[in-house]
C-alpha cells in the first residue's frame, strides 16, 4: 500500500466530529494530522495527537499535508477550496460544492490548472436505506419505472441558533442543506433529467430563508420527485418507487449519523446494521395479478467506502464516484 494521505480539517464542529474524523483517523490509508480551531481547541480531547492551527493560512502552508476537507459553512466553500488548490492540496469538498456554475467551473479549472484533485463529499450514496432502494430498481423487479419519490421529512418550527444559518443568502436554506443529498441520489440512479421544474417556500414563523422546496424531475416517461420540509410532523416513508410490476417503499433507516454521534467507531461490528423492524416493503405483481409482498432488508451502510474511493482516486488516479458531471448537474438544478 502507498502511504497514507495526510490530512487536515478546516473545522471540528458537528461536520468534522462525525463525518469525517471518525474515518480519518481509522483508515490507514490516511493520516488525520491537523484542524483549524480559530477560538476554542476542542477535537485534542477526541484526537490527543492532532496539531491545531489558528487559521487556514497556517495549515496551508504545512508540507506534509495532501489533503484538505473543506466542511465549514456553506458560504465559504467556493474561496477556501480555491485558496487550498492554488495551495497545492487536494480537496475533499462539501455540499454544496459552490454557489452558482461560475463559482464551481472556476473550481474546476483551478484543480486542473494545479493538477490537484478536487471531490465531492456525498455521503448519502452510501445509506443503507438508499442502498436498499438502488438495490431493488436495479434489480428490475418493478419492471419500467412509473413513478418516483425521496423526501426529507423534518419536524423543526424553531429557527436555528446560529444566525448565519437563517440570513439570506445565495446558497442558505434548505435547497442548499438537503437537496444536495437526494438530488445527487437522483442523478447517480437515473441520470442527467430532460427537464425539470422547482417550488420553494419560506414556511416556518418568521423565516426568511427556503424551508420547503420541491423538484420535479422530468425522464419522458416517468417523473422523480425530490421534496423536504420543516414543518412535517409525521414522516411519511422517504424513497417510494413505482413501477409495472411492482412498488417498494423505504424509510429514512440509516442509523449511521446517531451512531458516529454517539462516539460509535466505524470499525465496530454493529455500524451501518439498521435494526429488526427497518425493512423496506416490496410489492410486486405476478402473472395471475395476485401482489407478493416481501421485506427487504438493507445491506450495512458504511461511509468508509467514500473514503476508500477518495484514496484511489488520488494515490491510483481512480475515476471518483461522484464525477464532476454529476456535481455540475446538481448545481443546475440548486441554482435555477
Amino acid at each position: 500500500m502507498s502511504k497514507p494521505i495526510v490530512t487536515g480539517i478546516i473545522s471540528f464542529g458537528m461536520s468534522g466530529r462525525i463525518f469525517h474524523a471518525p474515518f480519518l483517523s481509522t483508515n490507514k490509508q490516511f493520516k488525520l494530522k491537523a484542524v483549524v480551531e480559530r477560538n476554542q481547541k476542542k477535537m485534542a480531547a477526541y484526537y490527543p495527537d492532532i496539531v491545531s492551527y489558528d487559521s487556514i493560512d497556517e495549515m496551508l502552508v504545512d508540507p506534509e499535508i495532501e489533503l484538505i476537507v473543506v466542511n465549514t459553512p456553506n458560504f465559504t466553500h467556493f474561496e477556501l477550496s480555491k485558496q487550498a488548490l492554488l495551495a497545492g492540496k487536494h480537496v475533499l469538498l462539501e455540499k454544496p460544492a459552490a454557489g452558482n456554475s461560475a463559482e464551481l467551473k472556476i473550481l474546476f479549472d483551478t484543480a486542473k490548472a494545479a493538477d490537484r484533485k478536487l471531490t465531492f463529499y456525498q455521503n448519502r450514496r452510501w445509506d443503507s436505506d438508499f442502498m436498499a432502494v438502488k438495490e431493488v430498481i436495479e434489480s428490475g423487479r418493478l419492471g419500467h419505472i412509473t413513478e418516483v419519490h425521496f423526501r426529507y421529512d423534518r419536524y423543526k418550527p424553531q429557527l436555528q441558533a446560529k444566525p448565519f444559518k437563517e440570513t439570506k443568502t445565495p446558497v442558505n436554506g434548505l435547497v442548499y442543506d438537503l437537496a444536495p443529498h437526494i438530488i445527487d441520489q437522483a442523478l447517480l440512479l437515473f441520470g442527467k433529467p430532460m427537464s425539470f421544474d422547482k417550488t420553494t417556500f419560506s414556511q416556518r414563523e418568521n423565516s426568511i430563508v427556503v424551508d420547503y422546496f420541491n423538484f420535479r424531475l422530468s425522464y419522458g416517461q416517468f417523473n422523480v420527485y425530490l421534496t423536504s420540509g420543516l414543518l412535517i410532523p409525521e414522516p411519511i416513508p422517504a424513497f417510494v418507487v413505482h413501477g409495472t410490476l411492482g412498488s417498494f417503499h423505504k424509510h429514512r433507516t440509516d442509523v449511521q449519523e446517531a451512531q458516529l454521534d454517539a462516539g460509535m467507531s466505524p470499525l465496530d461490528e454493529a455500524y451501518g446494521i439498521e435494526p429488526v423492524g427497518s425493512e423496506g416493503k416490496l410489492v410486486t405483481i405476478g402473472t395471475d395479478n395476485n401482489k407478493t409482498v416481501e421485506y427487504i432488508t438493507s445491506q450495512k451502510g458504511d461511509y468508509s467506502n467514500l473514503f476508500n474511493a477518495l484514496y484511489h482516486t488520488i494515490r491510483q488516479n481512480a475515476l471518483y464516484p461522484v464525477t464532476e458531471e454529476h456535481v455540475s448537474w446538481q448545481m443546475e438544478l440548486l441554482e435555477a
